[in-house]
């Protein structure tokens, strides 16, 4: 009897327990995807990025501006926990620089992503080795990358600026990656600092190989630096000494690796990016055994973004990486069933208990009564998700349409892309209200997170009907979005002057507004058919 208790108990208790969704055991933020034009199906370059954390959600888009000579660009910290782009709580101005004359527009929220020029990025943290880090550097990541987009058109360029920036005033934050993509090429940037009371950054870019796809998942991942090749290695002038100076590295010894050197870690993979590359090139047999997986990997089948989405969405179900996989309770006993009266023992079943968003009170329960049922093993898709991206930059449209990025409010394995231009010039009002502190129906994310929160409290009776509405618009967005562009073309064909720009710009502004207002008004449907659903308790 005592050996049947936890089954028992495992099939009762799925249920209450799981609407609180933070995994503690999940603590690694943010994963992102890179892929070369000639690795994409349409000839695209796509970077990503899914922020995974209380990080702040809400979304704008900084207009272009002129600045009068001799101005200066202010810096700040504390951008991450804001509620409005009008919010200066928490906020610490750094300090200053010289401004340009003219800023471009681009697409800001906790790290900005996408600009009017083209250029895009994705962001993983990484931390690095604590004695590099100078929270006296005038920066940290999410302001390098708001100034480069304001500045630059091309991936190269940006990497660049922030780099001599960061070399000048000082880098401040921890070891963080960058993956920068613009119509022609996407590249793998990881920046550190030099250590406390000095003033600098030691940093590395590589570029993907256009055929090939590369991936970044809270590891540095950089491996050697050939800078005798200027058109695949960029690097900080202190990339070897530092190592050298700190004992990091004998070169006397031991080959130059950016990831260990300076990255302090065992090997510069884990799961995330393990699973990714193993799929997309599954001939090369890679395992998790080995010291390095390859830095990219040419895909087997060309990339969509549909594969994209599709990956961020993952939670490695059905496969071997499956963390639940153990998780088997006897089946439901019917009296008087063929296998009842012919005595035979039924098969184990998946316990009704079985949830990707668990959160970390039900899997300790679990584990408590079957020690080790449930592996500690960090998924693609995590429910504690602020907002995710999947971004392609087309060189052969106009700057207009070129920027397309597939925008998600929350989890991404629960909620729609949205499709976002970089030629637009404003975002529905509740995309600039934050979801981190308080509930406000006047948000975009809450509208997903809530009906997403509801759903997990039963995953087993909701997520058909969530993963169905997610394809809905997954589907609606890869069909319109074809017309949008052709349209658009159509009409700078037709009016290519300022004027007929700005009927451009609202003719996006409306198009992605009013796709927003769709899915938003779909979550809400969704949230309320969940409370009807679970009126009688949950």
């Amino acid at each position: 009897m005592k050996n049947i208790i936890p089954a028992i108990l495992l099939s009762l208790f799925p249920v209450a327990l799981v609407a609180q969704t933070v995994h503690e055991e999940n603590i690694d933020p943010c994963t992102s995807i890179m892929v070369g034009k000639n690795a994409s199906t349409d000839g695209s370059v796509i970077t990503s990025h899914t922020c995974d954390g209380n990080y702040r959600a809400w979304l704008n888009i900084v207009p272009r501006t002129k600045h009068e000579p001799n101005s200066k660009r202010e810096v700040w910290w504390g951008k991450m926990h804001t509620e409005t782009p009008d919010d200066l709580r928490g906020m610490t101005k750094k300090g200053e620089i010289p401004q340009v004359a003219e800023t471009f527009a681009f697409f800001n929220t906790s790290y900005p992503f996408m600009n009017e020029k083209k250029l895009a990025m994705g962001e993983t943290t990484f931390n690095g080795r604590r004695d590099l880090i100078n929270r006296e550097g005038l920066f940290v990541i999410e302001e390098l990358q708001a100034i480069a987009l304001e500045r630059c058109t091309t991936a190269r360029e940006a990497i660049e600026l922030m780099g001599s920036l960061a070399e000048q005033y000082g880098y401040g934050d921890s070891g963080e990656c960058l993956t920068l993509a613009d119509p022609k090429e996407v590249w793998h940037f990881e920046i550190m600092g030099v250590g406390a009371g000095k003033t600098g950054a030691v940093w590395a870019a590589v570029r993907i190989p256009d055929d090939h796809v590369g991936v970044s998942a809270n590891i540095p991942r950089i491996s050697e630096i050939d800078l005798s090749q200027p058109d695949r290695y960029m690097a900080s002038s202190n990339i070897f000494s530092l190592g050298q100076e700190k004992g990091w590295y004998d070169p006397a010894k031991e080959k130059f690796k950016f990831w260990k050197v300076y990255g302090g870690v065992q090997k510069p993979y884990a799961i995330r990016e393990f699973f990714i590359l193993s799929n997309l090139a599954p001939s090369l047999k890679l395992t998790m055994d080995m010291e390095e997986l390859p830095f990219t990997v040419k895909p087997e089948k060309k990339v969509s973004p549909e594969m994209l989405f599709a990956f961020f969405r993952e939670t490695y179900e059905g496969t071997e990486y499956d963390r639940f996989q153990n998780l088997m309770v006897p089946p439901p006993r019917r009296p008087g069933s063929q296998a009842q009266s012919e005595g035979q023992q039924p098969e184990p079943i998946r316990s009704p208990a079985v949830n990707p968003w668990m959160n970390s009170d039900m899997i300790t329960l679990i584990n408590t009564l079957k020690p080790g049922t449930i592996q500690n093993q960090r998924t693609i898709a995590v429910p504690q998700c602020s907002h995710s991206h999947v971004t392609q930059l087309r060189g052969w449209l106009p700057d207009e349409i070129g920027g397309l990025a597939w925008f998600s409010f929350d989890n991404p394995g629960q909620s729609p892309r949205i499709p976002l231009f970089s030629g637009m010039s404003s975002l529905p009002k509740p995309f600039e209200v934050d979801p981190q502190r308080i509930f406000r129906m006047d948000s975009a994310a809450w509208a997903f997170r809530r009906a997403n929160k509801l759903a997990q409290v039963r995953w087993g009776q909701t997520k058909d009907l969530l993963n169905s509405s997610i394809m809905e618009f997954e589907n609606k967005g890869l069909l319109e979005v074809p017309g949008v562009e052709k349209h658009v073309q159509d009409m700078l064909k037709a009016d290519s002057s300022p004027e007929g720009r700005k009927k451009v710009q609202e003719y996006l502004n409306q198009y992605s507004g009013n796709f927003s207002r769709a899915a938003m008004q779909k979550w809400i449907e969704l949230g309320d058919a969940f409370w009807a659903l679970f009126a009688r308790g949950f």
